[in-house]
């Protein structure tokens, strides 16, 4: 498999100590409340953005991908690290190396839909991911896990498409932040999809708006 390097869309971030104090803190207030609530991140703080070709931007144009926006959105120094055709599988065995070079103070997670259509098995898929967010916590990041849908070609049609169940089983179990209904409400949308499984432009722009707004419930992103 060819791997993509990962693309760093604004700069400067904060020492690894500083990841494991964020780490702890959130682990505290988790059950505090309705919404875990998260020590916002400073501009400049790293983010990784790890997934496969939503991630990347395919779809869309060059700068149009959720990464380069939610960057614009918080000024924080997002890293691209999607790559087209990845699996959980093969995403796990690459996200070490990534925490090591970036070190991140927050992963977004967003993977699976290759996994789908391959027809993986859930409890596959699910293990994968597991061993990614317990990489993540185990690095002193805050993970944040994004839900995706499983493809249907006839809840496509109709607007109806629904969240995997195991994201949100995982993310309870876990005790890790989960963005739902972002990613299946924009494929639900025609005039957001450039094709049945890659958002367009604007499919992109409401996608970093979900998150954004997730971000920001969960604490980690100040209100504007």
């Amino acid at each position: 498999m060819e791997v993509e390097s990962a693309v760093i869309i604004k700069s400067t971030g904060s020492g690894h100590w500083s990841r494991w104090l964020l780490l702890a803190l959130a682990v505290v207030v988790t059950g505090c409340s309705e919404e875990s609530r998260h020590p916002a991140l400073a501009p400049g703080s790293v983010v990784l953005a790890f997934g496969d070709s939503v991630t990347w931007g395919t779809g869309a144009g060059r700068g149009e991908d959720f990464p380069s926006l939610l960057a614009a959105r918080t000024g924080w120094q997002v890293v691209n690290a999607g790559v087209p055709g990845d699996t959980a599988a093969q995403a796990r065995e690459r996200i070490g190396d990534l925490l090591l070079q970036h070190d991140p103070a927050l992963v977004i997670v967003e993977l699976g839909g290759n996994d789908f259509l391959r027809k993986r098995p859930d409890t596959d898929v699910e293990a994968d991911l597991r061993a990614i967010l317990r990489a993540v916590k185990s690095h002193g990041a805050i993970p944040v896990l994004v839900a995706v849908p499983r493809l249907s070609l006839l809840r496509a049609g109709v607007g109806a498409l629904r969240d995997a169940p195991l994201y949100a089983r995982l993310a309870e179990e876990e005790s890790v932040l989960l963005v739902p209904d972002v990613f299946s409400g924009v494929l639900s949308q025609e005039s957001l999809r450039a094709d049945s499984v890659h958002p367009n432009r604007a499919g992109y722009e409401e996608f970093a708006v979900g998150l954004a707004a997730a971000l920001q419930r969960a604490g980690l992103l100040p209100e504007a």
